[in-house]
């Protein structure tokens, strides 16, 4: 059983000590669709498929010319023994073929000599041209080429087919020469764009970006005060906070050329490639200035480069080199801005960042609650709300999203009223799709009344804890309804912004996190293994009070890992000397502040143990409980 109270801020302090640890960003990289545009080109593929088609309907026109289809053919004997017994009644000559059409209207084909007429083969056999009628077709010029076309397409399709193969084959030797090429894609300045407008929630960002951007339309005001344009701009945080959406207004509001490229996108099989990429696209953009480059997952190529023999990645460090030696080729004063954007700053090379390259560091952070409340605006245009819609009561309930995921609760709340068929959204849909964004969807486990019965023990044990411990947020919802792998969950989100966790806070979360198994313990005298993810995370609370915060009896000492950066630009991570006799005492504080906060815990369900017996008997009758149910249960604090 899961339990959720670990707070976004702890989190945070967490990514800040880990020198901003975190996963990849949600930037999709995608670049405007194009508007419909017919294109032309005659290369031999082109025109294999165009012959191709043009059999087909030549085969079609020759089957429409011969409605008939495929008569059965009778010798020329035959079809004068038939004249003379008067079967035959016409007679239609088409060169050396003849169709013979009988007084019952049967149709057969016979053939004769070309040069031979056949009113004299008839009278020859002693029959009467006139006993029959006898009507001649002649062969036109379109006719004549149908027939020529037929005969001769299919072999000079047969030797253009071999002719394909064979560039074919030779194009995989060919290409090599064109792998140089950049693959950055270019943002038509006529399309729909994104602006400043549409970014929300990391206005400091903005105001950074929004002097670039001046940069670029106006380079005489600061060049007439002797300011250097910057060259580069470094765009660092946590995903979902807007990196790529912020450099896509930056192309929006600039007006310029915009070169969009991935960093894994410089790389390939063969040695050299991603350097000659990159000087082909700066190339491009010298050609256009101003204009913009924009290299989303700089960390792909753009990592610390390692020293010694086999220490490093040779095609990577090449494409960083050459990337380094096209920065500081700029001359002065250039219009050419390079824009990246990374998720971990910490693992890029000094000699990439430092003045002169990447001028300026621009830090994106998860938005605080005017922040959530700018976005939440931004992403709500166009949809049905219920009037009165309390969007600062949902940018409080939704403390450590990121943009990214307001987005997408806001998308699935109009998911779910759509599928109960509301014509509005209201908060229930809200307050659902912020609980899956989060936690995942619900899931119908077929559970026994006795794990039933567990789980709300549980749940109400983490409950309980939280309510009658000093300093805690208010309980928002508890539930023994399955959601990802967790059985039960209690909610807990903070009720503002938390920008420093206390020693007395992180306790009281710890005690809170053991409810469940001192719940467990209380009433079925048994412990069960359904703790096992509230232990972790209380234990991992407890090391980093020991090891990183100097929240214990050793004292303001660090003993976790150490990032450092050599002379030599290599990156050293390793764990610090500790003596044995220092890990042993490391491991009692930890033990000794599990132990505090679980007897903490059992305390208080001893105390409230009717409570207890009353909130799980509510959770197996209605499986979830509102914040509001939960504290009516519960009364005064006593």
């Amino acid at each position: 059983m899961k339990y959720l109270a670990l707070r976004a801020i702890l989190e945070a302090r967490t990514m800040a000590t880990k020198q901003q640890k975190t996963t990849r960003t949600n930037g999709n990289g995608k670049h405007p669709k194009k508007m419909f545009e017919f294109k032309l080109q005659f290369n031999l593929k082109t025109i294999v498929t165009f012959l191709l088609i043009g059999f087909i309907v030549l085969s079609v026109i020759g089957n429409l010319a011969n409605p008939n289809g495929v008569l059965p053919e009778q010798p020329f004997t035959t079809i004068i023994n038939d004249i003379k017994d008067k079967k035959v009644s016409t007679i239609e000559v088409e060169d050396s073929k003849l169709t013979v059409t009988y007084a019952d209207g049967k149709k057969v084909v016979s053939h004769k000599e070309p040069q031979d007429s056949l009113y004299t083969l008839l009278e020859k056999a002693g029959v009467d041209p006139k006993a029959v009628e006898i009507k001649v077709k002649d062969l036109n010029a379109g006719q004549m080429w149908l027939g020529i076309i037929s005969n001769v397409l299919p072999l000079v399709l047969t030797v253009v087919f071999f002719l394909f193969l064979f560039r074919q084959a030779r194009g995989a030797q060919d290409s090599v020469f064109s792998f140089g090429q950049s693959k950055a894609r270019v943002w038509n300045k006529d399309l729909p764009k994104t602006t400043f407008a549409d970014v929300a929630g990391i206005d400091e960002a903005k105001i950074e970006v929004v002097e670039i951007v001046d940069f670029l339309k106006n380079p005489a005001k600061y060049k007439a005060l002797g300011a250097r344009t910057p060259k580069g701009v470094i765009l660092v945080g946590p995903s979902g906070t807007g990196k790529t959406l912020l450099a896509k207004a930056i192309a929006g509001e600039a007006k310029v050329p915009f070169f969009s490229i991935a960093g894994s996108e410089f790389m390939e099989m063969l040695v050299g490639v991603g350097a000659a990429r990159v000087r082909d696209l700066f190339a491009m953009a010298k050609k256009s200035a101003p204009a913009i480059i924009f290299i989303d997952e700089i960390d792909a190529i753009g990592r610390m480069r390692s020293v010694g023999i086999m220490g490093g990645h040779d095609e990577r460090e090449q494409t960083l080199n050459q990337i380094l030696v096209e920065m500081d080729g700029f001359e002065p004063n250039t219009t050419v801005l390079v824009v990246a954007a990374t998720n971990r700053g910490d693992l890029l090379d000094p000699a990439l960042t430092r003045p002169g390259r990447f001028d300026r560091r621009i830090t994106l952070d998860l938005p605080d609650i005017q922040g959530r409340q700018a976005i939440l605006k931004i992403h709500s245009k166009g949809k049905p709300y219920v009037a009165g819609m309390d969007w600062e009561k949902v940018a409080k309930r939704t403390v450590g999203f990121s943009g990214a995921d307001l987005e997408n609760m806001l998308n699935e709340s109009a998911i779910l009223a759509a599928r109960n068929n509301k014509k509005e959204i209201d908060y229930l849909d809200i307050e659902e799709a912020a609980t899956k964004v989060k936690l995942g969807p619900e899931k119908k486990r077929l559970q026994t009344d006795s794990d039933r019965k567990m789980t709300a023990y549980h749940e109400a044990g983490h409950a309980i804890v939280n309510f009658y411990l000093e300093g805690m947020d208010r309980v928002h919802r508890i539930s023994i309804v399955s959601r990802g792998m967790a059985l039960g969950y209690t909610l807990t989100p903070p009720e503002k912004d938390r920008l420093h966790e206390t020693k007395s806070h992180l306790i009281n979360e710890m005690a809170t996190m053991m409810g469940g198994r001192a719940a467990e313990e209380l009433i079925f005298n048994d412990i069960t293994s359904g703790a096992a993810n509230d232990i972790d995370q209380a234990t991992r609370i407890a090391r980093y009070m020991v090891m990183e915060f100097g929240m214990s009896k050793l004292g303001p000492m660090n003993f976790g890992p150490q990032m450092d950066i050599t002379e030599w630009g290599q990156s050293m991570m390793d764990q610090p000397s500790i003596s044995p006799e220092m890990l042993s005492k490391i491991d009692s504080e930890v033990q000794e502040l599990l132990g505090v906060a679980l007897t903490t815990a059992q305390k208080i369900l001893k105390v409230h143990k009717k409570q207890l017996d009353t909130v799980m008997k509510e959770l197996v009758k209605h499986e979830t409980l509102e914040g509001e149910e939960f504290e009516k249960l519960m009364g005064k604090k006593v």
